[in-house]
């Protein structure tokens, strides 16, 4: 008999608020502890509705919108660390789903800068949203953007390479075949790698689904960070800069959210900044 169990039907909303109580907070206190909670204030000035940010799924529940707020600060807060750097960037968003970072992006420095953006995505359906808002977008498979001729300052691949099938072959091309001078990556952050699949990987126990998956909702390959720093270097790129953002506090009560972050979602996630460098990728002769 497990806790769910022998918990009466008539406590569990009460349960399902007390758990989204904890992790609103949790998200609260750890982009303030990480100093993120002033640029998502920001972010959501420009962006105040960002429900429809997938494609497969909308975000309904309070602390899903934080969550995903305060992955976009962590993710904008790297974007900052070079993009003052260059006066005229052009800038591809690598599986964009909805805009949200190009709008991000445009509105904080815009004023500055004379900022060239474009979105690639697999989704027709997400390149049409994109479209809807202005936007420059590309219907391609990620893996393919090397025949597109992009000429891009910075890519950004937020939570894209754990969907790949490939991702060393990936990250290999825009390497190889682009003349990009920085790509900034976040994956989810795991301590011990393995293969996600979690539609698959619960049939029998009661946890698959046979359902239809896409790419956009299905994890291939969920590594560690140890392991990410081996997979970016043996295809082509050098790390100039990493960071990790946790989904709660280090300090106070809250912190005991993190066994709850691990069972729900991701404990957090690992952000890099990196660099074209074929040190160890001229070294494998089969690419």
């Amino acid at each position: 008999m497990t806790i769910k169990t022998l918990i009466p039907k008539k406590f569990k909303p009460y349960l399902q608020e007390f758990l989204q109580f904890l992790l609103i907070n949790s998200l609260k206190k750890a982009a303030k502890e990480q100093k993120l909670d002033k640029i998502s204030a920001n972010l959501e000035k420009i962006v105040p509705d960002i429900r429809y940010q997938y494609s497969t799924f909308e975000l309904e529940k309070a602390y899903q919108i934080t969550n995903v707020r305060n992955l976009h600060a962590f993710q904008i807060s790297l974007v900052n660390e070079i993009i003052q750097e260059l006066k005229k960037p052009v800038i591809v968003d690598i599986g964009d789903s909805a805009g949200a970072h190009l709008q991000y992006i445009m509105g904080l420095y815009s004023k500055n800068k004379d900022i060239k953006c474009l979105s690639v995505n697999l989704d027709e359906k997400a390149v049409r949203k994109i479209r809807e808002k202005g936007l420059e977008a590309i219907h391609a498979r990620a893996e393919d953007l090397h025949k597109y001729d992009v000429n891009a300052d910075i890519f950004l691949c937020f939570e894209l390479l754990e969907h790949l099938m490939n991702p060393c072959q990936f990250l290999y091309e825009l390497s190889s075949r682009t003349n990009v001078k920085y790509l900034i990556v976040t994956i989810p952050y795991v301590r011990g790698s393995r293969v996600g699949l979690h539609h698959i990987r619960g049939v029998g126990g009661g946890g698959g689904r046979k359902n239809h998956v896409y790419a956009e909702n299905t994890h291939i390959f969920e590594l560690s960070r140890d392991d990410w720093k081996l997979v970016v270097r043996h295809s082509g790129w050098d790390i100039l800069q990493e960071n990790v953002y946790l989904q709660y506090p280090k300090r106070g009560f809250f912190r005991l959210t993190k066994a709850i972050w691990k069972r729900v979602d991701f404990e957090g996630f690992y952000g890099l900044i990196l660099k074209r460098d074929k040190a160890w990728s001229s070294q494998y002769m089969d690419w």
